[in-house]
């Protein structure tokens, strides 16, 4: 596995919040430990989107992460990010990795075995899979999968030998970490739950405290980039 790709088991995911930007999001959940950050700022100017990134960027000369450009693969190419991660609507995932070629993390959005085979195949480097259940900060919402829909899909992919990190995504709490790790997931890609905080900080901290905790506990499956 290329430790450059390494998937972490905490994703933020930046929402809009009044008075709270995504740059401000992002160094309040690095100042917390987090190691992932993919900035998503939907109906966005594109020339917001690129100003934003940048700030962004310039945070790891003080931090240890990776930034995952939500849906455009040329912008995650101009600021030299990480990765892209695409949702079910936007560019196939082949197309990205011309563009882009090997050396970047290519993510993309399932929410069925069919969507989880067609990625694999289009050789994505991981899959958001959700919403875990109804959440307001994505429109166009697919079903809600919940845990037992985790479970079987998990289950579903071990008897397949899919061994690909899959992120649970949408609507995900802190109460949720330990069962839905448990579910046989990789990691959790969170939002609302740490972007609308009282402290952004200390709700990261939680969350990787949590996440820790299960992962020592269970000593379950994680899944790793083939």
């Amino acid at each position: 596995m290329n430790p450059e790709k390494t998937i972490a088991s905490l994703q933020l995911v930046t929402h809009p919040v009044e008075g709270n930007s995504p740059f401000n999001q992002a160094k309040l959940a690095l100042q917390g430990g987090c190691k992932w950050i993919q900035l998503r700022m939907k109906n966005q100017e594109l020339e917001s989107f690129i100003s934003e990134g940048r700030k962004i960027m310039i945070l790891k000369e003080f931090h240890d992460f990776k930034l995952i450009i939500n849906d455009h693969p040329k912008v995650a190419m101009k600021l030299q990010a990480d990765g892209v991660h695409l949702g079910k609507q936007d560019m196939a995932p082949g197309e990205a990795r011309r563009i882009l070629g090997d050396d970047f993390i290519i993510g993309g959005t399932a929410n069925s075995e069919d969507d989880i085979m067609r990625l694999v195949g289009e050789g994505v480097d991981y899959i958001g899979l959700g919403p875990f259940r109804f959440t307001s900060t994505k429109e166009n919402l697919s079903p809600v999968i919940g845990l037992e829909g985790y479970q079987r899909l998990m289950d579903w992919m071990m008897q397949n030998e899919l061994t690909i990190p899959v992120v649970g995504i949408g609507g995900i709490g802190l109460g949720d970490v330990d069962s839905l790790l448990q579910s046989g997931l990789h990691g959790l890609a969170v939002s609302s739950a740490i972007t609308k905080a009282k402290s952004i900080t200390s709700k990261t901290k939680l969350f990787l405290r949590e996440i820790q905790k299960t992962q020592q506990d269970d000593k379950s499956t994680t899944f790793k980039i083939r």
